[in-house]
């Protein structure tokens, strides 16, 4: 039943339409570290170590603002031509290949019990569990919900692929929640009740509780 799963869902992944030409917070190699280094010579305030995080998004949303360009943080061929003065490269199979990757290894946890504080495969609370997923796919994300809401690039419902992260209002004022999208309106989380599972965004429970997504990839 469960490789029937990943089958199902990554299948889902290959259909969907991915935000594709943009590098954005999470994103690591030689063209982030080359980015950067651009910015830098153009005196920003960032360092050149081929990891996009919160001060590279800082600093590119300043540079689009002197440029004219939406100051959304992400850096689309736009931002790309006017800071390295060359087209950017096409990244849509990487970005495809790391939410296949994310959603596959989310899909290998299944049953595995809730315990909190866990970050492991003897026992995830939410929030360990999707740090440890996206660490398998190697990316580095925060360790609890709350800060993990305020990483990434806020994007609406009706934006959702597979791989984003969505959060929810449950024991405690704010994101105190979260699960990975899996497409269909479905997500992978740590439930308190019954350990690793797959749930609805569609149920009452979980609409009532949904409080936004971010985008990691």
């Amino acid at each position: 039943m469960r490789a029937l799963m990943v089958v199902v869902f990554l299948l889902s992944i290959s259909a969907t339409s991915y935000a594709a030409g943009q590098f954005r917070v999470g994103d690591q190699g030689e063209e982030i570290a080359e980015v950067q280094e651009q910015l830098v010579s153009l005196g920003y305030d960032v360092m050149a170590d081929g990891s996009f995080g919160a001060a590279t998004a800082d600093a590119i949303k300043e540079f689009q603002k002197s440029q004219g360009i939406k100051a959304d943080g992400l850096i689309g061929p736009a931002t790309y031509s006017a800071l390295l003065g060359k087209d950017m490269p096409d990244i849509s199979q990487r970005i495809g290949y790391l939410a296949n990757s994310i959603v596959s290894a989310s899909m290998n946890y299944i049953g595995v019990p809730y315990v909190f504080g866990g970050t492991s495969p003897y026992g995830f609370d939410c929030s360990g569990y999707v740090q440890y997923v996206f660490a398998k796919a190697g990316i580095s994300i925060p360790r609890t919900a709350d800060v993990q809401y305020d990483f990434g690039t806020p994007i609406s419902t009706t934006d959702l692929v597979s791989g984003d992260l969505v959060f929810f209002s449950t024991y405690t004022y704010g994101a105190s929640h979260v699960g990975i999208y899996l497409g269909d309106n479905q997500f992978i989380h740590a439930s308190s009740s019954r350990g690793v599972t797959i749930d609805s965004l569609g149920s009452s429970y979980w609409s009532s509780h949904y409080i936004g997504a971010r985008r990691i990839l």
